[in-house]
């Protein structure tokens, strides 16, 4: 009766859902070992209703189950709105695996070779989906294709020498998935069909707690992946949450291992960590641990020497986070900018007091400190180009008499430049009133931007060269 291979493949998983659901295994939350299953929790006994998740998020949890697979939200999304906040990115759990995830929707698409996820595309919004995890150790993994047969673990998981996780490609079951997540905090599951929480490793206890505890044991878990260390920064920031001892001890031992982190993942995580509103926090957190010399190694170097270098730090991060908890625009060019300024004065002071002339000590310094950060931070084109402009505009900003404030006015990166002469100014330093006098003349009719520019005392003018030399004039007997 059953020939139809789609017909027998559907049958399939719904027995083996069935089989899930009424299977009851063990596991003890922050040692990764089963010891009891999780606890089920009605939703809206802390405030969590299907309305608080994405409409995306929603469809995709509804139409994988509709399909009969295991679908769960989970992550930080859930974690946020359980503590009042407005979740933006949703992500999703299930048993399909990537390439029948991509089967259910029209708009879906495979990325990562490390770590493989789908995302499903709902106009702007993009939900992501990944398949449960498992442990690394054991002898098989099913097979991403669901028509092959299981293959060796080793053919989907992959370390370094040093135990970072190279390829992360191992499905298992949602038990298993629990206890490979990072932080307790972001291992809780929501069905929003069944308006149900999964709690198996006490996270919401965690949450009660304001308590930030890694899964397993910490040492491992950030030798596996490293960046696991900036994401415990990024939360204990943005969270206001306290590590458990377990989870704060490691970090002192192990944070050269970022610099074995690739330089393009890191550029992303350090976006996320001065980004969204608690960059001076976070700062204070990498420094503590020593992270952030990893990140910006001349910089740290530079603030060793000279304190100033330090408050200007500390001021650019926190006009950043003024400007992001005020809805105001933020370019990474010009945070990036900041952070790496101190480098580069440095440096310029070295070339000029070896008698380079101070534009080409400029140059040269901007160009040198931008090629080593990133060996570091992989910063696009598109950031460090503007970045050096607004570097070098700013330092012309002080070059105004005659027509030049009005030219100077006009450029697209001025207001950039303009902020970076105020930034520099309120860290305490001497600019003479630079900022005052920008601001004024910015606000000032056409006739007081001329006396204004007219009162700036200009430079010595270099002598003209004549184009054609001069005959020698014969001399009177």
């Amino acid at each position: 009766m059953l020939e139809s291979p789609l017909l027998r493949d559907h049958l399939s998983r719904m027995i083996k859902r069935l089989k899930k659901l009424l299977s009851s295994k063990s596991n003890k939350a922050t040692q990764g070992k089963a010891t009891q299953g999780p606890r089920r929790i009605a939703a809206d006994s802390h405030g969590l209703h299907p309305g608080t998740i994405s409409h995306g998020a929603r469809d995709v949890v509804e139409k994988l189950s509709a399909a009969g697979y295991q679908a769960y939200v989970v992550g930080g999304c859930v974690r946020d709105a359980l503590l009042g906040q407005h979740p933006k990115d949703f992500d999703v759990a299930t048993d399909a695996t990537p390439e029948q995830v991509k089967t259910v929707f029209r708009r879906a698409r495979i990325i990562g070779r490390r770590f493989k996820i789908v995302h499903v595309r709902y106009g702007r919004e993009i939900v992501e989906v990944t398949t449960f995890r498992a442990p690394h150790t054991g002898s098989t993994s099913r097979s991403p294709d669901a028509h092959k047969k299981p293959r060796k673990r080793a053919e989907h998981s992959q370390r370094s020498d040093a135990g970072m996780l190279l390829r992360d490609n191992v499905f298992g079951s949602l038990e298993e998935d629990a206890v490979r997540r990072d932080f307790t905090i972001n291992a809780l599951y929501y069905q929003p069909e069944e308006n149900l929480l999964l709690d198996f490793v006490n996270g919401l206890d965690d949450i009660e707690n304001q308590t930030l505890r890694m899964i397993g044991d910490p040492a491992t878990r950030y030798r596996e992946d490293p960046v696991r260390m900036l994401r415990a920064a990024r939360f204990a920031a943005k969270l206001n949450f306290q590590m458990d001892a377990a989870t704060l001890a490691p970090l002192r031992e192990l944070h050269g291992l970022i610099e074995e982190v690739p330089a393009a993942r890191l550029f992303d995580e350090v976006l996320k960590l001065l980004m969204k509103g608690d960059a001076l926090s976070t700062y204070e957190i990498l420094t503590e641990f020593q992270i952030f010399t990893h990140l910006f190694p001349d910089t740290a170097r530079a603030m060793k020497d000279n304190d100033a270098y330090e408050t200007f730090i500390r001021q650019a991060l926190t006009n950043t986070d003024l400007r992001i908890q005020a809805k105001q625009h933020v370019t990474p060019a010009f945070l990036l900018g900041a952070l790496l300024w101190p480098a580069v004065e440095v440096l310029r002071a070295q070339h000029i007091a070896a008698g380079m002339p101070p534009a080409v000590a400029f140059n040269k310094a901007s160009a040198e400190i931008i090629r080593r950060e990133v060996q570091h931070i992989a910063i696009p084109k598109r950031f460090s180009v503007p970045m050096r402009e607004i570097w070098d505009l700013h330092l012309r900003l002080s070059n105004r008499g005659g027509n030049r404030a009005l030219q100077l006015l006009e450029l697209p990166r001025f207001r950039a430049a303009y902020d970076f002469v105020l930034l520099r100014e309120q860290a305490g330093e001497d600019l003479g009133d630079l900022g005052d006098w920008w601001t004024t003349f910015q606000e000032a009719d056409e006739d007081t931007r001329q006396q204004m520019s007219a009162a700036i005392k200009s430079g010595p003018r270099r002598k003209r060269r004549s184009g054609r030399k001069r005959s020698a004039q014969p001399t009177s007997p």
